[in-house]
């Protein structure tokens, strides 16, 4: 290991030692689409270090660095989700910002022929809503911005939708309403209070195998215009539930960001999950190479790329969850797909530091830092930047 990047870094007791890290892995870009299961990766945004990107200002983006990352993910055979929870919906990204974010980003895949798809949500509101009609009339809004920039339309789970209905038969009039008029098939997506506390209760019950039968008889409803559903409910076994019960030709994708390579490899009754995930964001060849392995029904490899991201995942991801996205833009940072580890609102904050250096120590032991040396550097920059010396 001559020559090998090192850095020193504070252990759980607080004393330093040296990090010695791995030779990257060299992860190969797929030569065609994948014929075994739909993959997105839910994207984050670049802020632009100069920006006043404090709490509560207008985000201010890096817009080459923002659409350089998602050709990075395109690269690697995988989908774009724009514009999600990922991206800092509700948690610093603006609703200006949110339409250049999908208007750019669709037209960037359009230019290297990437498959996107965008969240539509109410999040514009500039007040609590007063009822249905006006929920509905937010959603409308962004669908005919999604909608006009070419991009697949998910509804996104609403917070202002979740404080005014009083029970599954407003989610019903809402949805059905939205369904009813939806251009072509839309990804639903059901994210749980672990990811937004807001959410709690979606669908018109806490009890999530009620809330269970509400969606799933929505979806039979609507099936044509239904291509998916997003489950972010970190339970395998739910969202195994929930599978079995989806009419034929509507997808599952997983957004369980702890037991992904499992429901996405599949059952012995033959179901399987496609994808639409945060940690895609962050490791992004592995999850490529194992995506072409399942292509080659290839189990040993595929299980052999995901594997190592699990224990990454599970740390990026850990509570409270919805933090997860400082992660993700640290990892970015790490492996050199953006200049600094700066985010919209400020949640570069949002993570301590000795939980970015167990992250970072994770990430390279799942061969995701395919530059040593810079990782190294910056971590050891911002150690030093902490107090750490």
């Amino acid at each position: 290991m001559s020559g090998a990047a090192s850095v020193r870094v504070p252990g759980p007791d607080g004393a330093v030692r040296e990090h010695v890290l791995r030779e990257p892995v060299a992860w190969t870009r797929p030569a065609e689409p994948f014929r075994s299961r739909v993959a997105f990766a839910a994207a984050h945004v670049v802020a632009n270090p100069l920006g006043d990107n404090v709490p509560g200002a207008p985000a201010v983006v890096d817009w080459d660095h923002t659409l350089a990352f998602r050709r990075h993910l395109w690269s690697y055979g995988l989908g774009v989700a724009e514009a999600m929870d990922t991206a800092q919906r509700g948690m610093g990204l603006d609703w200006a910002a949110t339409q250049e974010l999908i208007r750019r980003s669709a037209a960037e895949a359009r230019a290297v022929s990437g498959r996107i798809a965008a969240g539509a949500g109410t999040d514009h509101l500039a007040a609590p809503a007063t009822g249905l009609d006006e929920v509905a009339a937010a959603y409308e809004t962004q669908l005919e911005v999604v909608h006009d920039a070419g991009a697949q339309i998910i509804l996104m789970a609403s917070r202002q939708l979740a404080a005014v209905a009083t029970g599954p038969d407003d989610y019903r009039k809402v949805y059905d309403r939205l369904l009813e008029q939806a251009p072509s098939p839309v990804i639903l997506h059901w994210l749980g209070p672990m990811f937004d506390p807001a959410l709690q209760g979606y669908w018109g019950a806490d009890d999530v195998e009620v809330a269970t039968d509400h969606v799933v008889g929505l979806i039979r409803d609507h099936a044509a215009k239904v291509d998916g559903i997003k489950v972010s409910l970190l339970d395998a076994e739910l969202e195994r539930r929930v599978r079995a019960l989806l009419p034929d030709g509507v997808r599952l994708y997983t957004g369980d960001d702890f037991n992904y390579p499992s429901l996405i490899r599949g059952d012995d009754d033959g179901r399987a999950s496609d994808a639409l995930l945060g940690i895609f964001a962050a490791i992004a060849p592995a999850a490529s190479a194992a995506l072409q392995a399942l292509d080659r029904d290839d189990l040993t490899t595929y299980e052999a790329a995901f594997e190592p991201t699990l224990p990454l995942a599970r740390q990026v991801f850990g509570a409270p969850t919805y933090y997860y996205k400082t992660g993700i833009a640290f990892l970015a940072w790490l492996s050199g797909l953006q200049p600094g580890f700066t985010m919209v609102g400020g949640l570069q904050s949002a993570r301590s530091l000795p939980q970015l250096v167990t992250t970072f120590e994770l990430a390279d032991a799942a061969g995701l830092l395919p530059d040593p040396k810079l990782a190294a550097a910056r971590l050891s920059a911002l150690l030093t930047t902490y107090g750490v010396v």
